[in-house]
């Protein structure tokens, strides 16, 4: 009987919801061309990718160990908005991300892929680093230390 009443009760309950903020590309672009003191470290990244998968953990160590130096990272999702619920927003929870997540829906893909970076085919993932006018675009996956190498060049 406490098992049907724990059971009852946690679907009762409300589960925590992750809200993820949804954007074109005219509402992420100033998300993504700040003008402060800060590092902004963005990543284009997909639940379906498998290399960009392997590297969010090296952003989130970025955002943790760096957050007192300010630098900032955003990681932009490029999920089918019909796998939000069943993908992203679980695949957050499940590994605990604590960077800002938002989700870029905007089917005109030409526009926005070009805008972003001129020479970038929009594979993924992609990162853009940048503080201030200085601004690096990189269409690889990082390891730990390539990310910090590359970071750190905008802390000197």
């Amino acid at each position: 009987m406490k098992q049907l009443l724990a059971v009852l009760l946690f679907m009762l309950l409300p589960q925590q919801s992750y809200k993820v903020e949804v954007y074109d590309y005219d509402g992420l672009e100033p998300l993504i061309n700040q003008k402060d003191e800060k590092v902004h470290v963005v990543n284009f990244w997909a639940t379906w990718c498998g290399p960009c998968v392997k590297e969010l953990p090296y952003f989130e160590k970025i955002n943790d160990e760096y957050k007192d130096e300010n630098v900032e990272v955003l990681l932009v999702s490029l999920d089918f908005p019909s796998k939000y619920d069943s993908a992203l927003k679980p695949f957050i929870k499940k590994n605990n991300i604590k960077s800002k997540v938002v989700a870029l829906n905007d089917t005109n893909q030409n526009r926005w892929i070009s805008a972003i970076d001129e020479n970038w085919s929009g594979a993924l993932p992609a990162t853009i680093i940048y503080k201030g006018d200085k601004r690096m675009f990189y269409e690889k996956s990082f390891t730990q230390e390539e990310l910090e190498t590359e970071l750190k060049q905008f802390l000197k």
